[in-house]
């Protein structure tokens, strides 16, 4: 009773706030981060998705069922997959979650992840080790934590896999891809990782995470990396793309 007594002050004294729109969370909602009408409000990626960067094909425009993007592009990843478009709400709490250090976003987050592998059924009881898109050592100093971990902790605790955090290694500092034109962002992250102890990898079927999938470069040349270190299969999820 005492406990509740106190929960019910705290939250009159300090209401919830979602962290997306700020407006105070209901008791009646689940979860105490994020408000219902925000959740709901979140662009989901529905099929037909691009077999390559797993964007929401326009299905009038359908050309192998690869979007034109693509088209142009080689990957070094096998697929890539992201519950959520890269625009409105999920932006938004990507930014908090990211740059304002609210690294406890990252359990509500990967709901989205888990629940997208689940509803698609993505083969990752045939994927050995969940991956991480690591940050250089300067830029965690900087944030004190590595979204991509975060997330990558969180879809393995659902799915009983084993996270391999320091074998993918950002060798050299990049700049942020946020600003970047295409051409750029290629160039900015070109041999930026390397693996350590590749024979823990070797012949393995990988999920390389990240937060956000833009151009591919980032996941791409993490890829490669991989791969060139004996990974057999690596496929990549993201928040959004």
């Amino acid at each position: 009773m005492l406990r509740g007594f106190f929960k019910g002050m705290k939250d009159l004294i300090y209401p919830n706030c979602c962290l997306a729109c700020k407006n105070k969370i209901g008791p009646d909602e689940k979860q105490d981060l994020i408000c219902l009408r925000c959740w709901e409000k979140l662009e989901r990626n529905l099929p037909p998705f691009c077999v390559s960067c797993g964007r929401r094909l326009d299905k009038y425009r359908i050309v192998k069922n690869i979007c034109s993007g693509c088209l142009k592009s080689k990957f070094h990843f096998d697929r890539a997959f992201s519950p959520c478009a890269y625009t409105g709400t999920i932006k938004k709490l990507i930014h908090e979650f990211k740059y304002c250090g609210k690294d406890y976003l990252g359990e509500t987050l990967a709901r989205l992840m888990n629940e997208f592998i689940q509803d698609y059924r993505l083969p990752i009881e045939y994927l050995d080790f969940i991956i991480p898109v690591p940050l250089h050592k300067s830029r965690m100093r900087e944030r004190e934590f590595n979204q991509a971990q975060v997330l990558s902790e969180q879809v393995a605790k659902k799915f009983g896999k084993e996270v391999l955090a320091d074998v993918l290694i950002r060798n050299r500092p990049t700049r942020t891809q946020t600003d970047l034109a295409f051409e750029e962002r290629q160039k900015n992250v070109e041999r930026s990782f390397t693996v350590k102890s590749p024979g823990l990898i070797k012949g393995s079927n990988l999920l390389l995470i990240d937060d956000v999938l833009t151009t591919g470069a980032t996941s791409s040349q993490a890829a490669k990396a991989l791969k060139d270190s004996g990974a057999r299969i690596v496929l990549v999820m993201t928040l959004a793309n």
